[in-house]
């Protein structure tokens, strides 16, 4: 809300601007109404600055609730408050009728927060090789029948400082030369691909998400 034109900005370079939370806060001990309303706040933001609202929720610091709550909500095409596998998941766990909810878990390994820990990357060349490595292992095991997605974390205050920028962009150049073996694409996309070719069976035909998130970009 301070910054309404690097809102403006994302939705005209083309990014998906889901939600990461109203607060900065660990919700473990935060009570319920006040977590529901933070989460249909964040859902209104975004409506009034970007023209839209998001499909994905990364509430980053959750609690045993926050996932039923995201699904109640009932606009949300996923969440990514997960790290437990390298591809997306359904769970039927949540909400009165039980319906499918996808999973795009996160990943705290491919994560450029690794230069702000002990032990972790000490400069561009380090995260650099380690992404690549990552990928091509990845991409080796699609390759062989089992093809996996891959997460990279990134923060503007972390990555973007130029000698750890000059690895991002060296492991961009790789991931760009597998062609149309890596798919280089936005979480809500991914959302929507598992919708189409993925639903679970048993729970009726998948719902057409293709025009969810979509934004006006003359608007902007």
């Amino acid at each position: 809300e301070r910054n309404k034109e690097a809102c403006r900005a994302m939705v005209r370079a083309g990014w998906e601007v889901a939600s990461h939370g109203y607060r900065w806060w660990d919700y473990q001990h935060v009570d319920e109404e006040t977590e529901r309303e933070h989460i249909q706040r964040t859902v209104q933001i975004h409506k009034d600055l970007i023209g839209f609202r998001p499909v994905g929720m990364y509430q980053g610091k959750p609690n045993v609730n926050t996932r039923k709550f995201v699904v109640e909500e009932g606009g949300f095409l996923y969440d990514s408050d997960s790290y437990s596998d390298d591809l997306p998941y359904w769970t039927m766990d949540y909400g009165t009728k039980k319906k499918p909810h996808l999973i795009i878990p996160y990943t705290l390994s491919e994560n450029d927060m690794r230069f702000a820990i002990p032990n972790g990357f000490s400069h561009g060349g380090e995260f650099s090789k380690y992404l690549k490595d990552s990928l091509r292992c990845l991409v080796e095991e699609g390759k062989r029948g089992s093809p996996k997605m891959m997460s990279v974390g990134l923060h503007c205050r972390l990555v973007g400082r130029p000698g750890r920028a000059a690895g991002l962009e060296e492991f961009l150049d790789y991931a760009k030369s597998f062609g149309d073996d890596v798919w280089i694409c936005r979480r809500d996309e991914i959302a929507k691909h598992w919708y189409k070719h993925h639903y679970p069976e048993g729970y009726g035909n998948a719902p057409d998400v293709s025009g969810l998130g979509i934004a006006m970009r003359s608007n902007m």
